[in-house]
């Protein structure tokens, strides 16, 4: 019988290289081996941005498209939108009764990012709560599998705590979720430093062909390699840690070899670089302009899903609320 994985993500902007190396590319993989279920969590972002919503919507169906467009399938994963499905909010509120707010201080990424998040007031309950929400989130279809990298294990064991406390206070009702460690690539941005929103170096799947090679060009290289005819250092070199994740094997290798050797420049090298990421894209840019121009096929995913979805979580909320022998 199949696993059941669960899996979400922010709609906090557009998705970029490092959503599609780090965690679409492994979805896509995923959803051949498992019973997958995969939600836009909207309502997660309210917890960091809940002062400006202006755009959660718009980039809710972005996001929505993009996973479409780089090859989830509605076939054979089932994907929605975590505030379609109400059950979410229900299971969280009751989970919330029994967690301990200790269990909550101690996790750290609520104290990384209180400290390193600026200009936002981030002394809320929803920010101190979110993890019960996730826990909520991944019990209420009863995941067997969250795929997680390495910093999120403290996460999901505190999903595992929450549901043995929930099963030990009233009865067995919630399977403890396991770790699906995935390896995550270094994805740099434009700047060198990792790719993200917050440090506007990204190279979005939605971006053009032109804004493509445009971001590339002026990409940071090995800082040390001033002139043409300096010898570089891939291994320091942001560019070339991309090429290990778009281009083919003898186009690594060769780059690897002349940089250091300086038979090839930075701009030719940052060429090699765009042509292998065009190549790459170009499926998924054809499929976004399809969807673009079917939009009721993305609602139909959505219908879908959602359907499916809600059908799981209200039988799981039926189990809850026997178990706590509440109506």
């Amino acid at each position: 019988m199949a696993k059941r994985v669960l899996s979400g993500m922010q709609p906090s902007g557009l998705l970029h290289l490092g959503n599609l190396f780090g965690a679409l590319d492994n979805f896509k993989r995923l959803q051949a081996e498992h019973e997958c279920f995969y939600f836009v969590a909207d309502w997660h972002a309210l917890s960091t941005n809940y002062e400006d919503t202006t755009r959660i919507r718009e980039y809710v169906r972005e996001v929505l498209i993009d996973w479409l467009a780089a090859g989830l399938d509605p076939e054979r994963s089932t994907l929605f939108i975590q505030s379609r499905v109400p059950e979410h909010a229900i299971l969280y509120l009751l989970l919330s009764m029994i967690t301990p707010v200790p269990w909550l201080e101690r996790n750290p990424t609520y104290k990384e990012k209180r400290e390193n998040i600026e200009g936002r007031d981030l002394s809320t309950y929803g920010f101190l709560g979110y993890p019960v929400l996730q826990t909520a989130d991944i019990l209420l279809y009863k995941g067997d599998f969250v795929p997680v990298g390495v910093d999120q294990l403290p996460h999901l064991e505190l999903s595992r705590e929450i549901a043995r406390r929930f099963n030990q206070l009233y009865k067995p009702v919630f399977p403890e979720p396991q770790a699906l460690l995935t390896e995550i690539p270094k994805v740099p941005g434009t700047d060198g430093r990792k790719m993200s929103k917050s440090y506007n170096n990204t190279i979005n799947l939605s971006d053009p062909e032109a804004t493509v090679r445009s971001k590339l060009k002026t990409m940071v290289t090995d800082p040390a390699r001033i002139r043409r005819t300096d010898k570089g250092n891939p291994d320091v070199c942001p560019v070339f840690t991309l090429h290990k994740s778009i281009s083919a094997q003898p186009v690594i290798d060769q780059v690897n070899q002349d940089c250091r050797t300086a038979a090839i420049g930075c701009i030719d090298c940052k060429k090699l670089l765009a042509d292998g990421l065009v190549t790459l894209l170009t499926p998924t840019w054809e499929k976004r302009l399809e969807l673009a121009q079917k939009p009721k096929m993305v609602d139909a995913v959505i219908d879908a899903g959602t359907k499916k979805a809600g059908a799981v979580a209200r039988q799981t909320v039926a189990e809850v609320s026997e178990a706590m022998r509440i109506s």
